[in-house]
């Protein structure tokens, strides 16, 4: 039987090497060699360790999402739903463009595409999307219900709108955007949102 790793495992360390790995070639090309190697590890010590690669992939997906807590608990405490977005969309930014890490999104590039063999991976990563999805339709609901969105704001709709302008931020990262272009789409972004004083505002400059 194979020996697990020895005692100077570090299976946050690892779990970090892994989702490099994983961040940077997505699921397909990442091979267990890469992985590894990365880790460092030996291929035994990682099968005893995770079972296979979709194993090691799903616990760099729970390491990621215990790293994106902070940042949705600080969108559920925020003032307003707007101040929660704006916080949301320049995480995304300064995390799609940190220095030292992978351009764009691991939740994106990881598994877009696959192999028939790991069809089961886009549809975790797409549960992982949704998770971030529902705590800004949270926020942005009890936004709705304490009077801060115009009437008739959908926080469905305003919550999708928000996942694709961070999906497509992500996407521009990793094909060579930089932060300062990045803060200015969520810029642009900020700009129509539906609070009730910017509804009344045009609304007042619209009756002349």
């Amino acid at each position: 039987m194979a020996k697990g790793r020895p005692r100077a495992f570090d299976a946050c360390t690892a779990l970090d090497d892994a989702m490099e790995v994983f961040w940077r070639q997505g699921y397909d090309g990442a091979s267990i060699a890469d992985l590894t190697a990365a880790m460092g590890i030996s291929a035994p010590s990682l099968y005893a360790a995770f079972g296979n690669k979709e194993g090691l992939f799903r616990a760099v997906l729970e390491r990621y999402d215990e790293e994106q807590a902070g940042i949705r608990q600080r969108m559920l405490d925020a003032p307003t739903s707007r101040d929660a977005v704006a916080m949301f969309l320049k995480d995304v930014a300064e995390k799609a463009t940190k220095p030292g890490e992978p351009p764009g999104c691991l939740l994106l590039q990881g598994g877009l595409a696959v192999s028939e063999e790991a069809a089961d991976i886009p549809q975790e990563l797409a549960r992982c999307r949704a998770s971030a999805e529902m705590v800004l339709r949270t926020r942005i609901e009890c936004g709705a219900a304490s009077g801060e969105l115009a009437e008739g704001a959908d926080p469905a709709a305003l919550a999708r709108y928000v996942t694709a302008v961070s999906n497509g931020m992500c996407v521009q990262a990793a094909a060579g955007a930089t932060r300062a272009e990045l803060l200015q789409t969520a810029e642009l972004a900020l700009a129509v949102w539906p609070t009730r004083a910017a509804h009344l505002k045009r609304a007042k400059r619209a009756a002349g």
